[in-house]
């Protein structure tokens, strides 16, 4: 079985339910989950079961479509009206990958350019519709993406990567790891990846490591505070890494530790790139400093994997489920479209990207 096999977000043939691979239960147990409550979506979200910035945007689309779609009236203002109210909860599930209120909005936006001319049964197709191209753009961004990060690999490379940026993260290929998935199709087998194991949330251990070791890849996994000795030996070569969010000067929001495995790539020379969707860039905010960082619940570092409690009762935890890194640490920013360099505001700006 390979992971790159696997379904991270689809719509029932039925068009009635989002059908979402929990991912809290990766790597002991595949199983796919059928939503069709906002509420159920919200959790699911919120719960990381489904979690990459792509793959959240995928689900919203699909999400606030399944959602809509349900409403028994021909009436257009009260069919807005709920689409309304039901966007806007989704999108308070979590605040810091931009690429949820992105799919959202596009969503929003068709409603908005067809309320006038069409009928609300044709509404809600056209809704269908979107949802369907915002999963088949993001697997063709992803594989754009996959190709450029390729060409920056040489053979016998050691690739360190942090969270889960892979097939799981996406509706397919990735970011950050899908220059490897390339690299396979192009019949090459002698990468190494290290895999951070990525706390609190062990994405990088549950999730990375059994996308690369199904998938064939010479496979590391190592805790998030043996990076720097493995960089001194001599292991990585490069780092890929995925994000959430990009600010217009290349500060970019990652899974936490994301920015001291970019000052350890600074301090010992190693080139640290950046796998984003344009969607990911949010070109709003000015810098990192406008970010939302989500804190998450204290449990996610004091018991949820283990058995029993690891820490003592009581004690204060500070759970941040993101942290922001400087542009300046930042060797190359890959998106569908190419390679930023810095500056960045002015690479996005060649891109078109506003």
């Amino acid at each position: 079985m390979n992971a790159l096999s696997l379904d991270t977000v689809v719509l029932s043939k039925d068009a009635l339910e989002i059908i979402i691979l929990d991912q809290t239960l990766l790597p002991g147990e595949i199983k796919y989950l059928h939503l069709s409550k906002a509420e159920d979506i919200w959790e699911a979200i919120y719960a990381l079961r489904v979690r990459g910035a792509p793959a959240i945007g995928v689900a919203a689309a699909y999400g606030i479509y399944v959602v809509t779609a349900q409403l028994q009236t021909d009436n257009m203002e009260e069919f807005c009206n709920y689409f309304e109210e039901k966007k806007a909860y989704l999108d308070s599930s979590r605040p810091t990958a931009v690429n949820l209120s992105w799919a959202l909005n596009r969503m929003g936006k068709v409603v908005a350019e067809n309320r006038e001319t069409m009928t609300v049964a044709q509404l809600k197709e056209r809704l269908r519709q979107e949802a369907h191209a915002i999963r088949e753009e993001d697997i063709a961004i992803s594989r754009n993406i996959g190709q450029l990060g390729f060409e920056l690999l040489h053979h016998g490379d050691g690739i360190l990567t942090h969270c889960n940026a892979g097939t799981l993260a996406t509706a397919k290929y990735g970011t950050a790891l899908a220059p490897i998935y390339i690299a396979l199709e192009n019949g090459w087998d002698d990468l190494h990846v290290y895999c951070d194991e990525t706390r609190p949330l062990l994405q990088g251990a549950r999730l990375s490591a059994f996308e690369m070791q199904t998938a064939g890849v010479d496979t590391t996994l190592i805790c998030d505070n043996m990076a720097s000795i493995t960089m001194k030996r001599g292991k990585v070569n490069i780092v890929f890494v995925g994000c959430d969010r990009v600010a217009a000067n290349g500060d970019f929001a990652n899974k936490i530790g994301t920015s001291g495995v970019a000052i350890l790539a600074k301090y010992y020379g190693i080139p640290f790139y950046v796998c984003a969707p344009t969607s990911t860039i949010d070109m709003s905010i000015a810098t990192g400093d406008d970010i939302v960082i989500e804190e998450r619940p204290a449990e996610e570092v004091t018991e949820a994997w283990y058995k029993k409690r690891m820490a003592p009762e009581g004690v204060k935890v500070n759970n941040p489920a993101f942290d922001v890194t400087d542009h300046s640490l930042i060797t190359g920013i890959i998106t569908e479209k190419g390679i930023a360099y810095p500056p960045f505001d002015k690479a996005f700006e060649r891109m078109g990207i506003r």
